[in-house]
């Protein structure tokens, strides 16, 4: 089990190295060849480009001028005291989130040591990073239905 285990992590890394340090000369090697152009196409495409500039600049809006009426309300406050904005007390402690990542790293962690009997070290820790991870969902989707996040 150990042999196959180091193996496919071997070849799925050289996989992987081999796969990030491709040569990526796809437009040397004619994937998008450029054709080139005549001067006559040069020449028609700069007229037509001229064009497009006279129409964008020829319809030039000036803006209109609109009188509206000018509403002036006066208040008048006398001895009155604005009531002061009550901030919403922070939540101390830890949050759901949180407690469950602890909670789901330590499950995880005896569940992967009970069930890998080769090596107990390498199956706790990669049943510690999967509860964890697992419990830290369950912890915020709490988090986010008691309105913490």
């Amino acid at each position: 089990m150990k042999k196959i285990f180091y193996s496919t992590t071997a070849v799925l890394a050289a996989a992987l190295i081999m796969t990030s340090c491709r040569d990526n000369n796809r437009l040397a090697t004619g994937a998008a060849q450029v054709t080139p152009v005549s001067a006559s196409e040069y020449a028609e495409f700069k007229e037509w480009k001229q064009q497009q500039q006279e129409n964008t600049h020829s319809y030039t809006t000036t803006p209109v001028k609109t009188t509206r009426p000018v509403v002036i309300h006066k208040t008048y406050v006398v001895n009155r005291t604005t009531p002061a904005v009550v901030q919403p007390a922070r939540k101390k402690g830890w949050s759901k989130a949180a407690k469950g990542g602890v909670i789901g790293a330590g499950a995880g962690a005896a569940a992967g040591a009970l069930l890998v009997k080769n090596n107990r070290a390498l199956g706790a820790v990669i049943g510690g990073v999967v509860g964890g991870g697992v419990g830290y969902e369950i912890g915020r989707t709490k988090d986010k239905q008691d309105g913490r996040y």
